[in-house]
């Protein structure tokens, strides 16, 4: 399996990045979300309860918590839960373990097929890493569980603006704890190029680079804002789209006759493009900003806003078989420690500024983490309410 983080090394073309590897571990399942019944069976030795839309009424946050149940049900996008495995270096459940006594059942699943029927039946789990249309989905349907934040000590040191991303909350309540966030920017190739604006990307003869997500759309909609025509004048948020908007914000996608638009799946992908100078354009990160600039490449990124972004978030299941150990799990990820190493490893923003220390830190600035800089002019992502339609509408434009 790739790993989703980038290491910049000077070097032929300036970078080297990208680790591969296994995970021979035990205790460790890779699934997809659709296997996930058959992996709870195997990771916590009990039957897997079968798939449901609902799993009934929603729960009321835990009043108290208990010592620990001894063990915990962690399903985890790869690279959010590291032990060693890929790294020896790059570890923090083996910590947890050892400070909370809950033993980590760990299983890996791909978002991009979250919308998959009958995925994560609620029982099956006791926390899940969830991307925003992860998330979304599992407080509609009712599988994940309100939080006590007051049982969460570190919840505090994140940022308001990230508590209260729709992503994470319903009304009043909170149901996930904000992890690792990121901008989408629009990263280009200024020997080559000097874009106007967002609807560069779509103007341009490309090659251009987009990343393969649904939400992308998003994006084709900040520029149909910034362009100021009727259908674009509009639109208030980009995750917000009536059906003529979404259509025409898929047609920006497909209105290229050439077919010099590429989508991308590994940020390794977008390294490569820049790096080789065969993308002339990329909806990217900050990140990939700084390891090509690193890797002295004339790249630069439009410092114009809105952008779009998004924050992935650790949510606890409304059935969680071990509610306390859970609870622990999740106020361990918003320790400074681990936020430190999983912003060093993916290449992404640390949900808590505290976190911005060591090998952090570099990121931290590319994102502007802990200045009233970060999240101006950001749309955070959401699931829309018409998810299936954004999905529909996807699979045409990248077919």
């Amino acid at each position: 399996m790739r790993r989703t983080h980038l290491v910049a090394t000077v070097a032929a073309v300036g970078l080297l990045a990208a680790a591969c590897a296994g995970r021979p571990a035990p205790a460790t399942e890779v699934a997809t979300p659709g296997t996930s019944a058959a992996a709870a069976t195997t990771a916590s030795g009990g039957a897997g309860h079968s798939p449901s839309s609902s799993s009934g009424p929603t729960p009321t946050p835990v009043a108290s918590l208990g010592p620990g149940e001894g063990t915990v049900s962690v399903v985890a996008i790869d690279g959010y839960a590291e032990w060693g495995g890929v790294d020896p270096k790059v570890k923090w459940v083996g910590t947890f373990e050892k400070e909370t006594g809950c033993k980590v059942s760990l299983r890996y699943y791909d978002p991009r097929q979250e919308e998959k029927p009958g995925d994560f039946p609620p029982s099956s789990f006791d926390v899940i890493s969830a991307t925003p249309e992860v998330s979304g989905r599992l407080m509609d349907e009712g599988k994940a569980a309100p939080l006590n934040t007051a049982q969460l000590h570190g919840y505090d040191k994140i940022p308001k603006r990230l508590r209260t991303l729709p992503s994470v909350t319903r009304g009043e309540r909170v149901y996930g704890v904000p992890y690792v966030w990121a901008t989408n920017e629009v990263v280009y190739d200024a020997g080559k190029v000097s874009p106007d604006g967002p609807e560069s990307l779509f103007k341009d003869k490309g090659p251009v680079m987009f990343r393969d997500r649904p939400l992308s759309l998003a994006d084709a909609a900040l520029a149909l804002k910034a362009e100021g025509t009727d259908i674009g004048a509009d639109i208030k948020d980009p995750f917000d789209l009536t059906d003529a908007q979404l259509d025409a914000a898929a047609e920006l996608f497909t209105s290229d006759e050439d077919g010099r638009r590429v989508f991308w799946r590994d940020p390794v992908e977008v390294v490569q493009g820049f790096a080789t100078r065969s993308v002339r354009l990329a909806q990217a990160t900050s990140y990939h900003l700084d390891v090509l600039r690193r890797g002295h490449k004339p790249v630069r990124a439009l410092m114009d806003r809105p952008v779009t972004g998004w924050a992935d978030a650790w949510m606890m299941s409304s059935q969680a078989p071990h509610p306390s150990c859970a609870y622990k799990w999740l106020d361990f990820t918003m320790s400074a420690d681990v936020q430190r190493k999983v912003s060093a490893w993916m290449g992404l923003a640390p949900a808590n500024p505290e976190g911005c220390t060591g090998a952090a830190r570099r990121i931290c600035a590319d994102y502007r983490v802990g200045t009233s800089r970060a999240f101006r002019g950001v749309y955070f992502a959401v699931r829309p309410e018409a998810y299936d339609k954004w999905v529909e509408r996807w699979s045409r434009v990248v077919s």
